[in-house]
């Protein structure tokens, strides 16, 4: 046993030996998560771990990136500031985002309603009373120009949260950016594009796992052969947390998804250095302040190991783990909005010193609607306030040297190594995927907080303690009309009218061809995009070969 060791025993011993003087008001701390945290940290936590600064901790921007991926973080750029924005039609939605970016937001990121989430047109049945509900609608490359107009894609980077059909969507912003005359080395962005967290989480999918992450695997091969800096996938942690799953787990089962695509991508014959440095991430920023910023350290230090040691990469940008954050939905409460408004500065915060490149911070009504302007204009001016007002922008990776923060983030690395390994066994992510694993470990995950929840180990404010009569029915929501959808269904009777029916036609034959033939996608539905096939058209044309997928019912 070291010096440091006794003494912190010795400590303990007395402590409880005055335990009834100073009795704990629980008698159990945890984390958000459930995992135990010590009452205090010392050298000796970090000795049991074998920590090492060289080897565990470094320098920001050196391998193992603990400290963050940029060497002087934001003193020399600060984190984009990419508030979430998408609703009703094209053209609504853009005058918001003109709106953000007058504020002073840095990107854009686009919210998709479920028509278009789904693959489906505003005229769907299947979609009806759902469009421009929970984001903007897009059915056509008409749309999407529409979407973009007046903004420049050579001068923003655009995040676009879109997985199933995302090849198409990809396709029309292309188109876009193609139309504006804008260089391919200059489109800038990251499509979210991550089906396997589609199948453990959100449950969002067209096709059946195999076929839709061949999907996945033609965007990065024709990104990284024709737009070397956009981000054909940022795999999302963001919505398996959401889902219920610890921060391990969401950690755990994030980098195996991210895995999974590089295998996928290997096997297509491509080398680890020519599509790694363009994989990003996506992360959720819950409630526990300092397992969130044990999170994000974690995460970077896991990826670069396995790249390296794993896959053998030697680019230093293959190893970089670069994420966007985005603080928590499900955190959010109907009860006393308004505190809502703390738990994202706070979150916020969490995400700023874990080392976010980018940042989302939710807005105080989006549990009760979409976001009304005044709700995202002090979501946004949360973040001006950290990056403007508090100083944290000076001091790259503040906290790196805390013994509970290290220690927290060598336990967090260590047990989702153990649930990689686990899932490695299994034969990789996209087989535990179809065994269920990790759906059924998110699954016991929340019931087991919910658990918390009722008993009160866990509290949220205004949920489950310090309750109030007051209601959220003052509060000014935002409101989607039918008519938007009326709106949307004349654009696109006009738009069918218009269009060549014989190069639609021959375009979508040509897509089903080069689904049958397996072959990339990505030039064929451009095509069919162009000649303003729509989404569903593209969709259905997909369906037609791949089938659709219906998920195993298990409790």
């Amino acid at each position: 046993m070291s010096e440091f060791e006794k003494e912190k025993a010795k400590f303990e011993a007395k402590l409880r030996e005055s335990d009834k003087k100073l009795k704990p008001r629980k008698t159990r701390f945890s984390t958000w998560s459930d995992v135990e945290v010590p009452m205090l940290s010392t050298p000796a936590d970090l000795e049991q771990d074998g920590f090492d600064y060289s080897r565990d901790l470094g320098f920001p921007g050196e391998f193992p990136y603990t400290r963050g991926v940029q060497s002087n973080m934001y003193r020399g750029k600060l984190w984009t500031m990419r508030q979430f924005a998408g609703f009703a039609s094209a053209a609504e939605t853009n005058q918001r985002f003109k709106m953000l970016l007058a504020q002073g937001q840095t990107g854009l990121s686009t919210a998709f309603d479920m028509p278009t989430l789904m693959g489906y047109d505003a005229d769907s049945p299947r979609g009806k009373g759902e469009v421009g509900k929970c984001g903007v609608s897009v059915s056509s490359l008409e749309d999407m120009e529409e979407l973009y107009e007046g903004i420049s894609l050579a001068d923003i980077t655009t995040s676009m949260t879109i997985n199933g059909p995302a090849i198409v969507i990809m396709c029309m912003y292309f188109a876009v950016a193609e139309k504006q005359g804008v260089p391919r080395d200059q489109v800038r962005g990251t499509l979210q594009n991550d089906i396997l967290k589609e199948y453990i989480a959100q449950k969002e999918w067209l096709f059946p796992v195999k076929p839709a992450v061949k999907l996945v695997i033609d965007t990065i091969e024709y990104g990284t052969k024709n737009y070397p800096n956009w981000n054909t996938v940022s795999i999302s942690g963001y919505h398996i947390r959401e889902a219920g799953s610890t921060a391990v787990q969401e950690l755990a089962f994030t980098i195996a998804d991210g895995l999974a695509y590089v295998e996928e991508s290997l096997k297509r014959g491509m080398k680890v250095d020519e599509f790694a440095p363009r994989l990003s991430f996506f992360f959720d920023v819950h409630n526990d302040f300092f397992e969130e910023i044990a999170k994000f350290r974690a995460a970077r230090r896991i990826w670069a190991r396995l790249l390296k040691e794993r896959y053998g990469a030697k680019d230093a940008k293959s190893m970089m783990l670069r994420t966007h954050a985005q603080t928590a939905g499900v955190s959010l409460t109907a009860q006393q909005p308004y505190n809502n408004i703390v738990r994202v500065a706070v979150q916020g915060l969490a995400a700023v010193f874990g080392g976010t490149n980018s940042l989302h911070t939710n807005s105080m009504d989006e549990t009760l609607a979409l976001p009304t302007d005044e709700a995202v204009m002090i979501a946004l001016r949360t973040q001006q306030v950290l990056a403007e007002e508090t100083g944290i922008d000076n001091v790259v990776d503040p906290l790196g040297g805390s013994y509970f923060v290290e220690a927290l983030t060598n336990k967090v690395e260590r047990e989702a190594l153990e649930y990689i390994k686990k899932i490695d066994e299994m034969g990789g992510m996209v087989a535990a995927v179809e065994a269920g694993y990790p759906q059924n470990e998110i699954a016991n995950s929340a019931y087991h907080f919910q658990r918390m929840l009722e008993k009160k180990e866990k509290v949220m404010v205004g949920v489950n303690k310090y309750q109030a009569k007051e209601t959220a029915r003052d509060l000014k929501t935002l409101t989607i009309g039918r008519a938007v959808e009326e709106r949307q269904v004349q654009k696109l009777v006009a738009l069918r009218a218009k269009r060549s029916s014989a190069a639609v036609a021959s375009a979508l034959a040509d897509v089903k061809k080069a689904a049958e033939e397996d072959k990339n996608l990505c030039e064929p539905i451009l095509t069919a995009v162009k000649a303003y096939a729509t989404l569903q058209e593209v969709c259905d044309t997909l369906r037609g070969v791949y089938g659709i997928y219906r998920e195993d019912g298990k409790f």
